[in-house]
């Protein structure tokens, strides 16, 4: 079965068992996806789990061994001529020549395309203006960054790939960006996002497809991958009052809650979960603990775990 479901409407990709290897190693083993037109779509994973082998053959770069693909409603291998002109990939650094400018270059690409963006009002919304007219060369990692995003979106695609869109961009940057991803699912366009910043996955995405060893292991939207991870366990991190280094005996802890060994863990420096239903009782026994140990809450948290917990729980260290 595919990994999502569409809206009723024709699905923007539909991918049905692909696979694709390299010698001995089966980068992709049977992955299916159904993306909804103007939908958001996050494809996380480590280091070598299959990401870029399977974006790659959705955008039409790599030939699958076995499987189905339609992007937009066409095989982006045998009628990629037709798709390019309806999608916008994310350039990674090197794509360009480092003699340009970002303004000559979106210029250039806008002469590709019938309906094009405004390059101007392009360098303007990604915030490029103070270096429009600087070599490229001699752009910063994020200004390179932020030029790539703007020319994966000049010749206003109907589905976008982002690879990393934020990565290497400061605070103002990003924000920028996520804005910008926001403004293109408004606007009805689909995009494919990978990255491996966990919060960017859960701020933007409407569903997203965790893929490990090749293999598909987890789909839904965020609310439902945490949701369906939910444990009887609460976490909480510390400070100690008036200095540093704060840590929480663990066995104490676990006896003077009626835990017993194995009651609390240290997943983390100064983070700690507590292995049992977060009922008022034994919330306040745990904040009375802490007060008279003086240590400080810092947080709480009940029920579900973050994406990023979720993420970590369902794959291993990648190889690429």
């Amino acid at each position: 079965m595919p990994a999502d479901v569409t809206n009723g409407g024709p699905a923007a990709i539909e991918v049905a068992g692909l696979e694709k290897q390299y010698g001995s190693v089966r980068a992709v083993d049977g992955v299916s996806l159904s993306i909804a037109p103007g939908a958001v779509f996050g494809l996380l994973g480590p280091n070598g789990a299959g990401k870029t082998t399977t974006v790659e053959m959705l955008e039409g770069y790599r030939r699958p061994d076995a499987g189905d693909v339609k992007v937009l409603g066409l095989d982006p291998w045998r009628e990629g001529r037709r798709l390019r002109p309806r999608i916008g990939v994310m350039l990674q650094d090197g794509g360009l020549y480092p003699g340009i400018r970002p303004l000559e270059a979106l210029r250039l690409f806008a002469s590709y395309y019938e309906d094009a963006v405004d390059p101007d009002a392009l360098v303007d919304r990604v915030g490029l203006r103070p270096v429009a007219g600087t070599l490229v060369r001699r752009l910063s990692g994020g200004e390179r960054q932020r030029l790539s995003l703007a020319l994966a979106l000049v010749g206003r695609p109907a589905l976008v790939f982002l690879d990393e869109p934020t990565a290497g961009l400061d605070p103002h940057a990003r924000m920028t960006a996520w804005a910008l991803v926001r403004e293109l699912r408004e606007q009805g366009v689909t995009v494919v996002l990978t990255t491996h910043a966990m919060d960017e996955a859960e701020q933007l995405c409407d569903r997203i497809a965790i893929i490990d060893h090749g293999r598909l292991v987890a789909s839904g939207t965020p609310a439902e991958l945490t949701a369906a991870d939910d444990a009887d366990e609460m976490r909480f991190s510390v400070r100690a009052e008036g200095r540093a280094g704060a840590r929480v005996d663990r066995l104490a802890l676990g006896a003077a809650l009626g835990l017993g060994a194995g009651g609390v863990d240290e997943v983390r420096a100064g983070e700690y979960v507590v292995r049992a239903p977060a009922t008022p009782e034994l919330v306040a026994s745990l904040t009375a603990w802490l007060r008279d140990h003086d240590l400080v809450l810092d947080e709480l948290r009940t029920g579900k775990r973050t994406l990023e917990e979720v993420f970590l729980r369902l794959t291993s260290d990648g190889r690429e």
